[in-house]
């Protein structure tokens, strides 16, 4: 398979291209700093109050979240995929979007994470603890502890880096392994979406993502989590994946056999799937993501991919 052409694979997809002709990107600015600009997809009912948001690693950008945008919306959710500002700073980072779901007049949300974003996540609903902004998480290929990647010690040095000598760190951590055919369109994809972040983009979220700093899980004990984990290759060890379990030991875990580092992109069916299971113990209540009057028709939907996916297992 030539790489020309699994690099155009998702981008000239009917669902990618359908997604960017429907689906407007908004600009938001919620700082005094100007240059500080969430970029977002708000798509699906706006009449819902609760809606899941998505959260992307350091290499991604709201657009990785797509096949989820395109699948929740069509079962009745409202969900939002963004990408960060300029934050050098977890506390800036959390101020900026406690400032944006304000902006958004968005009361509690659920946050979905991948990676550098779960982890957002998890520090934001810290955070927010005592006046809580956020009623469940799913974090997908994520950590709780940035030791994990023993950069902390070159996290105050990353704004001093070229861009080429930051990409090649995030690049480091892609798979480099046997991968099939939908991960490696994932790959592509990714590193499509990496070329377009600037030096300060890729600068303050590795510095995020490398500034030492824990989660404090007994400030979130209240909020349901799911964690989504591959078993095949990704950046993340297997200590920090059993590290996320002590720390979560109410959770659901939902596994996939293989997925890669970006499962949303190569197996985003089963995530799909996977995070409508979690959004169903909202349904009925003031904290559901999706419109009521869509329930019934997603209930039958879940079921049938359910019993397909089981049966797949059995295969």
């Amino acid at each position: 398979m030539s790489t020309a052409k699994t690099m155009e694979e998702i981008k000239v997809s009917p669902d990618y291209n359908w997604f960017r002709s429907t689906v407007p990107l908004k600009r938001i600015i919620v700082d005094d700093d100007d240059s500080k600009v969430w970029s977002l997809y708000d798509a699906g009912p706006k009449s819902i109050r609760c809606p899941i948001i998505f959260l992307p690693p350091v290499s991604g950008t709201a657009e990785v979240f797509f096949q989820q945008v395109l699948a929740l919306t069509g079962w009745g959710y409202r969900v939002i995929s963004l990408q960060y500002p300029v934050y050098w700073d977890l506390m800036e980072f959390c101020d900026g979007f406690r400032k944006l779901l304000d902006h958004l007049q968005l009361d509690k949300v659920h946050l979905f994470g991948a990676s550098l974003g779960g982890f957002l996540a998890q520090k934001f609903a810290e955070t927010t603890h005592k006046s809580p902004r956020v009623h469940s998480l799913i974090l997908c290929n994520s950590f709780s502890d940035t030791s994990i990647f023993n950069h902390t010690w070159t996290a105050n040095s990353f704004w001093l880096m070229p861009a080429f000598m930051l990409k090649k760190i995030v690049l480091g951590n892609f798979a480099k392994g046997p991968v099939d055919p939908k991960m490696a369109d994932a790959i592509d994809f990714m590193v499509d979406r990496l070329e377009t972040l600037n030096q300060s983009d890729l600068a303050s979220r590795l510095t995020l993502n490398c500034q030492n700093s824990y989660v404090e899980p007994h400030k979130i004990k209240d909020v349901a989590v799911t964690i989504i984990d591959v078993f095949d290759q990704s950046a993340l060890s297997s200590e920090a994946k059993e590290e996320m379990y002590k720390l979560y030991p109410n959770a659901r875990r939902a596994h996939l056999k293989t997925g890669g580092n970006f499962p949303y992109l190569s197996r985003s069916a089963e995530v799909n799937l996977y995070i409508q299971i979690h959004l169903r113990q909202f349904h009925g209540t003031r904290y559901a993501a999706i419109s009521p009057e869509m329930v019934n028709a997603e209930e039958l939907e879940v079921q049938e991919s359910s019993l397909n996916h089981n049966s797949e297992e059995d295969d």
